[in-house]
């Protein structure tokens, strides 16, 4: 496939994955909305969910949609190194047009919203308890198991064709339902970021591209730590894969 096609479905996927993961959260943050208040198993479901969708649109590049999962594919020799910086280009891009297609989707919902300060967790992640030593390893933990589940599972065969379980859009159900447990499981502490694209990408929109009156500063404090947290953890999984995989 040409660097120009896994850009391009990657980062159609990636901004599906996001305008649906960042909407969910609108829906419940921003006041006069039909979601609003639903709650935090309302916002697992509809990311769990989101990467579904995301995922089944990207299956021919094989639905990373995710910096940590291709890291993981490329130190587990699943992907080749020459085409992981179209893959990144793609994620992040799709990241942040996924962040603006939610802002103007909810446009009339933020302006009317009496916390704008509030406003930044629609987008980014953020931690319950702030100690980011902590903070990384619940990162770490959460996306190992996740890319380890992609890893270890028998159906991803190879990077480039996603899961085979005779339709590989029904295949990443499999992957939702992975980060809806995690979610559901380990999202507690920070929030699960568990894809450096997927918070990042909408923290740089939210600075600098939506006019969001009286919203926050970025917290670029933290925002290093859902970045590193999950390439951490993928590499992580990708070495404890290979190190089982020369055993057998």
């Amino acid at each position: 496939m040409s660097p120009g096609a896994i850009i391009v479905w990657e980062l159609l996927g990636t901004a599906v994955l996001i305008l649906l993961g960042n909407g969910v959260v609108a829906n419940v943050v921003l006041r006069k909305n039909n979601g609003f208040q639903a709650g935090t198993l309302f916002i697992t479901f509809g990311w769990g969910f989101a990467v579904f969708a995301g995922a089944s649109i990207a299956a021919p590049t094989g639905a990373h949609l995710n910096p940590a999962v291709t890291l993981g594919l490329a130190i587990s020799g699943k992907v080749s190194w020459t085409v992981v910086p179209y893959y990144l280009i793609g994620e992040m891009l799709g990241a942040i047009l996924g962040a603006v297609l939610c802002w103007l989707t909810y446009k009339l919902q933020f302006d009317d919203h009496p916390n704008p300060e509030e406003t930044l967790g629609i987008f980014s992640t953020a931690p319950q308890i702030r100690n980011k030593a902590w903070n990384l390893v619940t990162e770490i933990i959460g996306t190992f198991v996740l890319v380890g589940w992609i890893l270890f599972n028998p159906a991803y065969k190879t990077a480039s064709s996603g899961p085979d379980f005779g339709n590989s859009a029904l295949g990443y159900a499999g992957v939702a339902f992975v980060v809806l447990v995690i979610g559901i499981s380990l999202g507690g502490p920070t929030g699960y970021a568990i894809n450096p694209a997927r918070d990042l990408g909408p923290r740089l929109a939210y600075a600098f591209l939506l006019p969001i009156k009286g919203k926050r500063d970025p917290d670029w404090g933290y925002s290093w730590v859902p970045v590193v947290g999950p390439l951490v953890g993928a590499a992580l999984a990708a070495v404890v894969w290979l190190a089982v995989h020369n055993l057998t």
